[in-house]
């Protein structure tokens, strides 16, 4: 029988530390998988900032590097600049990309920087104990909105993909969901692209995904995707936005 199953070489075969349910593992599969098939792994440069995403380096075989929260994308901007050849993406999640690190992002992606970015939106803070994230959804609680996200005292929920979108510099911006084996496959292609474009110069390009985030959501896995999908999915919808 032909083996249609391989583990990327681009993954290391190790434990993963998320909690049960986290989407990052996905993610990280995703990335090695579209690293592989472009063969790019001896070229390609990871930046993980602070946040669940810190200890990617774990997981992934191939070159990495840390950076100070929010600051991801001046560190890439760095990195590829002095090796235009490499290829060179950030891993950030949405308390990193959309909060500390809002100026950063934006600024970036002005510049129209030939950089590729991968970003976790599972609307919450969630190495530091289930906070209000800048995407967290009207009515939802967290460790900070005990009653649920008030518009009145936090504001509404940033979509940060929709504003990165009109820049002239942004040349690929896409929504997807880490939720079903089809829409995970749509995920996976949109990496694929995201990574492509910086090879072929094309320029700044942002794959957002919705990612599930039980523990701090307080609920199961199984409810966490139904979750995204029944609501999550109506304040970020889905596809490709620019």
């Amino acid at each position: 029988m032909e083996k249609i199953y391989a583990h990327p070489q681009s993954l290391y075969n190790v434990s993963s530390h998320y909690c049960a349910g986290c989407g990052h593992g996905i993610a990280h599969r995703l990335v090695a998988e579209a690293v592989d098939e472009l063969g790019i792994r001896e070229k390609v440069i990871a930046i993980a900032p602070v946040g669940c995403a810190v200890l990617a380096y774990d997981y992934w075989n191939f070159d990495c590097t840390e950076a100070a929260h929010g600051r991801a994308l001046a560190v890439a901007t760095a990195i590829k600049r002095v090796r235009p050849d490499n290829v060179v993406f950030t891993y950030q999640g949405d308390g990193d990309l959309a909060a500390i690190g809002t100026n950063e992002t934006i600024h970036t992606a002005n510049r129209g920087e030939n950089l590729t970015v991968i970003f976790i939106n599972n609307a919450v803070y969630g190495m530091t104990g289930g906070q209000m994230a800048p995407t967290s959804l009207i009515g939802q609680k967290t460790a900070t909105t005990l009653k649920g996200r008030d518009p009145a005292l936090q504001g509404y929920p940033l979509k940060i993909s929709e504003l990165l979108a009109q820049l002239p510099g942004v040349k690929y911006v896409e929504r997807v969901a880490l939720i079903s084996p089809a829409e995970i496959n749509k995920a996976r292609q949109a990496v694929l692209l995201a990574l492509r474009n910086q090879i072929e110069g094309v320029g700044f390009s942002l794959v957002e995904m919705l990612s599930p985030c039980p523990t701090y959501w307080g609920m199961s896995a199984q409810a966490a995707m139904g979750w995204i999908k029944e609501t999550m999915i109506k304040e970020f919808p889905l596809g490709r936005i620019k």
